[in-house]
C-alpha cells in the first residue's frame, strides 16, 4: 500500500488536502450518470441475463472468490455462466477470450485465476458492452457475469451485487482522489445486494449489509507438483500483490502458521523471478499471485486456496431472482 492509500485509511490523513480533486471527480462522475439516465449516453442490454459484482471503493474485497461461486451456484441450478472482465494492466484492441493456460502478461492476473478455476469461458475487454457481445458470439453461455462492473453504466444488469471489506470499510469515506470511494455511500442502497468481506459488527456500514460473507481456506498447495504439502505451524514466508494483503495474513495466521516474514507489493504487481529470488523457503502466497509465479516457480514455494462462503439466505435470493429472469 502506497502511502496515499495509506492516507485514505487514517483519520487524520494529508490525502484530505486533495478534496479540491475530489469535488471535481465527483462532479465529472456525476455528469456522466446524469448522461445515461436522460440517454444522452447509450446504455446496452445484453440477451441474457447479467450479473455485476463490484464495489464502490479500489483495492481488493473478495470479487474474484465471490465471482468463483456464483458460478458454481449457476452451474449447479442448470445455468451456463460467462465471465467478463476488464484484463488489468493488459492492452487490448479487441476482446478476447481468456484460456487457463494463457500467461496472465496477456491476460491479466485475475482473468486468468477466474478461468482455471471456474471452468467457464472468460473474455477480457474495458468495454464491458464490447466484451458481452464477443462472450455470447463465441461461447454458449446463457448468462453473464461481470467482474468489477458497477461502474460501467453503459452494460444494463439485471443483479448488482456490491462488497465492502469489513476490516478496511469506506476508509475517510471520501471520492478519489482525497480518499478510496469511485461513488459515494449512497450507492450501496441502489444495489440488490451489498455483502461485507468479515463482519461489520458495529459498523455504520452494517445498515447497508445484507449479511457478510468469509474467505474459506484450504490446504496450501505446492506451485511444483512434487513438493510434499507444507505442514501445519511451520513458519512461512508471505507474498502477496493483492488489495489488502493484511486480510491474507491473518487468514495464514487463522490456520495456525506461523509468520516468518511478510512481502508486500503493489496490487496486480507483475511478478518476476528477481522479486522473490532472496526471499527464504517455504513461501507462501495468494492464488492470484501465484498464476504469475508458476513459469518460474522453485521448490517450497506454495500457494492458498480460497472458496467465498456466501450467506445461505442470500445465495438463495440470487437464484430465485435469476430464475424469475429467465
Amino acid at each position: 500500500m502506497n502511502a496515499l492509500e495509506r492516507s485514505w485509511y487514517q483519520k487524520f490523513g494529508w490525502s484530505w488536502l486533495l478534496l479540491p480533486l475530489s469535488a471535481l471527480f465527483a462532479g465529472l462522475s456525476g455528469i456522466r450518470r446524469l448522461a445515461f439516465r436522460c440517454g444522452l449516453k447509450a446504455s446496452h442490454r445484453l440477451p441474457v441475463p447479467v450479473i455485476v459484482v463490484g464495489n464502490i471503493s479500489v483495492g481488493g474485497t473478495g470479487k474474484t472468490p465471490v465471482t468463483l461461486r456464483l458460478c458454481q451456484m449457476l452451474q449447479a441450478n442448470g445455468w451456463r455462466p460467462g465471465i467478463i472482465s476488464r484484463g488489468y494492466g493488459v492492452k487490448l484492441t479487441a476482446p478476447r477470450l481468456v484460456k487457463p493456460d494463457d500467461s496472465p502478461s496477456e491476460s491479466g492476473d485475475e482473468p486468468v485465476l477466474l478461468a482455471q478455476r471456474s471452468g467457464c469461458p472468460v473474455v477480457i475487454f474495458p468495454d464491458r458492452v464490447q466484451g458481452g457481445q464477443f462472450l455470447l458470439a463465441n461461447t454458449d453461455c446463457d448468462i453473464i457475469i461481470c467482474d468489477d462492473g458497477l461502474q460501467h453504466y453503459g452494460l444494463k444488469r439485471d443483479l448488482e451485487i456490491v462488497l465492502i471489506d469489513a476490516s478496511r470499510g469506506l476508509g475517510n469515506g471520501l471520492l478519489l482522489p482525497a480518499g478510496p470511494l469511485r461513488e459515494g455511500r449512497w450507492r450501496l442502497v441502489k444495489a440488490d445486494v451489498v455483502l461485507s468481506n468479515g463482519d461489520l459488527k458495529e459498523s455504520p456500514l452494517a445498515q447497508y449489509s445484507h449479511g457478510s460473507f468469509m474467505l474459506q481456506a484450504s490446504t496450501p498447495q505446492p506451485l511444483l507438483t512434487n513438493n510434499p504439502l507444507l505442514a501445519p505451524e511451520i513458519a512461512v514466508q508471505l507474498v502477496s500483490g493483492i488489495g489488502n494483503p493484511q486480510r491474507f495474513l491473518h487468514t495464514v495466521q487463522q490456520l495456525g502458521y506461523r509468520i516468518a516474514g511478510t512481502h508486500w507489493f503493489a496490487d496486480h504487481h507483475p511478478f518476476t523471478e528477481g522479486d522473490l529470488a532472496e526471499i527464504p523457503t517455504p513461501l507462501l502466497m495468494t492464488e492470484k499471485d501465484a498464476v504469475k509465479c508458476r513459469s518460474f516457480a522453485k521448490s517450497g514455494w506454495y500457494s492458498l486456496p480460497v472458496q467465498a462462503v456466501l450467506p445461505s439466505e442470500v445465495e438463495t435470493f440470487i437464484i430465485e431472482r435469476v430464475k424469475a429472469l429467465k
